[in-house]
């Protein structure tokens, strides 16, 4: 999607320019859902979006825990062997964060209350969201209002909230009722659609539950704490929740207790004189379980309350303040203004950046061995599933930043790894292949074309696997772990493909999808093919590694796998051999066999109003043409450019970018890394734009869902990877930087072994400096444009630039290609055109209504009944199963 939103899109004069802090100053009930996620506090394990404490209005309340889901069949109309079985969408915990405030009876409710100061922030260097209002109450009190929310990066069971009321003018009863509520999907009778910014069909929201997910197991409240537990009806899961309250108020004070199944809650009641405030701190913990019974996740409720009640909560946020003072030590970017730029503008992109990168931190620092949900713990889009996202756009983030983290993602996989074995049985092939969407490890896509048809995971995974290894030097994990899931990945693929004899042999693999979800099932992806070379070759190399090096674990690994040596040589060959396919006519990279075969849409006179194409078009109608809902051929320019030549990745960039439609949250940050490398320098810093502000803009439409984490770790690659000129390929660590001209400086840091390293690029000069080792010390060696050089302890590099590359004007409004086949036939672009919506609901309605049943009434009646859950399981599962 062509935007251009540039640098500094937001209102400022509701959203100010802060570096560290996203501030809000006045309240809108027109886009909560935005808001709420935007605002949100996590952890990786836990997740509470940004509603106010007062439980209303709202779009969608949300406390979500990474990996605790329900469990339901998934209905195909016209079912086959091995479709998905059992969908898992991720469920909506019990609410802790509702702590109801009223004054004189008077309830304060956003929208109605008369507000005379309002202001709402959210600090990264705190993890902290922090509230202030001034309310005057209809008898004409003024009463002043902050509250404070976290969720412990230390303790990731625990989050912390905090209440403070003063009577500004007057005395006033005031009741304080602190609940634990659970509620179905995040709704009450306070949710407020429109603040979804529009409703309607969208296949990339969750799956909404219409029977009793959370079966109660216990409901306890007296003075000191309160408890909920349940069970999930068909996972089988378990969670509880238990909170501890700590008041303090100069004035009387009486509490109230009350328990039901659905419903715990402690009622404050004071009466608060003029002058006075009333401080209410509430601890609360959250425990999960694949099916632990609710009273011990209770008892460790109450451990870890407990510890936090003995610590204090100065103790956890000083704690969380060094949390983040080390992640930033690590993962920061700054970046300066030119002299000629706008200072504003470089300024609000700071502050964009570094609420991506905040994002990520709080989707992935306490996942402790569990995946990235595509939307973190913001909200429920996705069903909460883990898809290849995480592995090309996250896990790289993780390698260089936070290198631990991403071996836990890792650690992920490899617990999935029996379900890939199981999955690959189901789908006639050797050795594993893993869930396409998952929580639990088994395939959760009702829509095979886009969703198991993408086996190119396995080779993701290869991919993120030899990421983390060759930043992090961490053989051990490899031989431990990461060895089983090459061997079982290399095994998928040399059953997969098979071999063809025309002259030379080569090796080919038919039947898949690529990244680009507009165009399914076809024989040769490239990005395929390019990735499970690349898984093929590393295993091998890995094999050999172990046989010299680790005889012992190699002997392990060959009787434990069943490897013969034969086995191991095949794939080699098949990796030797992959068919990479190219129109020598056009000069440029197919995106499968028959790409080239269909017409282009013309995407410059494809109308705005029905774009996202997937909310518009059928599948088969899109699936028709050359149109790409996000970058193919261009993402494997990136992931493995050592493997193409300069002048393949510019005609390719060439051919691809002018239909990319850009409806995919993943497509902006490859367009921009690949447009800066080939020479398009304005344009990469426009589509880096188009990536930054992704959420916080709302680009997409769907960040009501929650936030595309996926996109936030491809913010972080565009400024490495694209600006920085960073690659690593085999292990080699090289940089050509391409600054844009509007910026003065840019300046990030990378984790290379034991070393931290970090990286300040101006328009003449790259300064790399080591700025601590973790470890035991390493230097690093690098290499800028081909020259090589290391970087030790106490010697900084300072590399002289003649330029930042070439610079060859803007590609982002060119028309999409022509071009002759190499049969002679002209390549021609078209817009097909939809029906609108209205006519054709009108026409299914008609249609049903008026179906003649056949002489089998039964089954007549049977097959409409399953049009109908088709078309329900389509919109509420997902027809296009992309996570972005």
């Amino acid at each position: 999607m062509k935007t251009n939103v540039g640098p500094n899109p937001l209102d400022r004069a509701r959203y100010p320019i802060d570096p560290w802090r996203l501030v809000e100053t006045s309240y809108s009930p027109d886009d909560l859902g935005l808001t709420e996620t935007i605002f949100s506090v996590a952890n990786g394990y836990l997740g509470m979006r940004g509603t106010p404490e007062e439980g209303r209005p709202t779009y969608a309340h949300g406390t979500f825990i990474n990996g605790f889901h329900e469990t339901w069949p998934i209905r195909h109309a016209e079912n086959a062997y091995g479709f998905a079985k059992t969908g898992q969408t991720i469920v909506n915990a019990p609410d802790a964060k509702i702590m109801k405030i009223y004054v004189d009876d008077e309830p304060l409710t956003f929208g109605t209350s008369d507000l005379e100061e309002y202001e709402r922030v959210l600090d990264f260097r705190e993890g902290v969201l922090r509230r202030h209002l001034v309310w005057r109450t209809p008898s004409g009190k003024r009463v002043a209002i902050n509250s404070t929310r976290m969720v412990s990066m230390t303790q990731r069971h625990l989050t912390i909230q905090t209440l403070e009321i003063t009577m500004l003018s007057g005395s006033a009863p005031i009741v304080v009722s602190s609940q634990l509520l659970n509620r179905q999907d995040g709704k009450d009778e306070y949710h407020v659609p429109s603040a979804a910014l529009g409703e309607g069909m969208d296949p990339r929201k969750s799956t909404s539950f219409d029977t009793r997910v959370l079966i109660p197991q216990m409901s306890v409240a007296d003075e000191e704490r309160m408890t909920l537990g349940y069970r999930c009806a068909n996972s089988g899961m378990t969670i509880a929740v238990s909170a501890a309250h700590q008041l303090d108020t100069p004035d009387p004070v009486e509490t109230v207790v009350r328990a039901e199944d659905d419903l715990a809650k402690t009622v404050f009641r004071v009466d608060a004189t003029e002058g006075s405030t009333l401080r209410l701190q509430k601890t609360v913990a959250y425990h999960t379980s694949r099916g632990v019974p609710v009273r011990e996740l209770a008892d460790r409720c109450e451990r870890t309350l407990d510890r936090a009640t003995r610590q204090g909560a100065s103790h956890l946020e000083r704690d969380q303040r060094d949390w983040y003072d080390e992640f930033w030590s690590a993962a920061d970017v700054e970046i300066s203004a030119a002299a000629e730029a706008d200072t504003e503008d470089i300024a609000a992109a700071q502050q964009a950046i570094r609420f991506n990168l905040f994002s990520l931190a709080q989707a992935t620092a306490r996942t402790d061995g569990l995946g990235v949900p595509a939307k973190g713990v913001t909200g429920s889009g996705y069903e909460g599933h883990y898809f290849w996202d995480t592995e090309c756009y996250v896990i790289p983030f993780l390698c260089y930043t936070q290198p631990e983290v991403a071996r836990n993602v890792m650690h992920a996989r490899s617990v999935m790894l029996p379900a890939a074995r199981q999955r690959a049985l189901e789908m006639a092939a050797k050795g594993a292949l893993f869930a396409w969407r998952t929580i639990n490890g088994q395939e959760a896509s009702a829509y095979y074309a886009a969703g198991t048809a993408q086996v190119h995971i396995d080779a993701d995974i290869a991919f993120a696997l030899m990421k983390y290894v060759y930043a992090t030097g961490d053989t051990g994990y490899l031989v431990r772990e990461g060895v089983d899931i090459l061997v079982e990945t290399a095994r998928m693929w040399a059953d997969l493909g098979f071999w063809r004899h025309n002259g030379e042999p080569s090796f080919h693999i038919h039947g898949v999808t690529g990244p680009d979800e507009y165009t399914t099932v076809v024989n040769n992806n490239l990005f395929t093919n390019v990735m499970a070379r690349y898984n093929l070759e590393k295993a091998v190399e890995t094999m050999e590694m172990l046989r010299k090096e680790y005889p012992r674990e190699h002997a392990q690994v060959m009787g434990r796998l069943d490897i013969s040596p034969d086995e191991v040589e095949e794939w080699g060959r098949c990796a030797a051999a992959m068919h990479i396919p190219y129109d020598e006519g056009l000069g440029i990279h197919p995106q499968d066999d028959n790409f080239l075969d269909r017409e282009v849409w013309d995407l410059p006179n494809t109308p705005d109003d029905v774009r996202p194409l997937l909310l518009h078009y059928h599948p088969l109608v899109i699936y028709r043409f050359q149109v790409l809902k996000q970058t193919d051929v261009v993402l494997a320019l990136f992931q493995q450019g050592n493997r193409f030549t300069a002048e393949e990745k510019r005609a390719d960039f060439e051919y691809y970018d002018p239909i990319t439609t850009g409806d995919s949250t993943l497509s902006a940050v490859v367009q921009s890394i690949m447009a800066a490398e080939v020479g398009y320098q304005d344009d990469a810093l426009r589509y880096f734009y188009d990536a930054l502000y992704v959420d916080l803009h709302n680009m997409h439409g769907n960040t009501v869902d929650g936030m595309h984490i996926a996109s936030t770790g491809g913010v972080w690659g565009g400024l490495a990877c694209g600006f920085g000129g960073m690659r690593d390929y085999d292990g080699k660590l090289s940089f050509d930087p391409r600054l844009p001209a509007e910026w003065g400086s840019l300046v990030f840091r990378v984790q290379w072994h034991s070393t931290r390293m970090q990286v300040a690029l101006t328009a003449d000069q790259i300064v790399f400096t080591v700025m601590d080792t973790p470890g035991e010390e390493f230097d690093i060696p690098i290499s800028v444009r081909g020259e090589e050089f290391v970087v030790a302890k106490g010697a900084p590099v300072i590399v002289p630039l003649a330029d930042q590359g070439p610079r060859i004007g803007t590609h982002l409004d060119e028309e999409p290609h022509g071009g002759i086949r190499s049969d002679g036939s002209k390549i021609t672009a078209t817009v097909p055109t939809p029906i609108p919506p209205e006519v054709y609901e009108q026409e299914h309605i008609e249609r049903i209504e008026h179906a003649t049943i056949p002489h089998d009434g039964a089954r007549g009646s049977e097959r409409l009944a399953d049009e109908a859950n088709t078309a329900v399981n389509l919109s509420n599962i997902s027809q296009t199963d992309s996570a972005q």
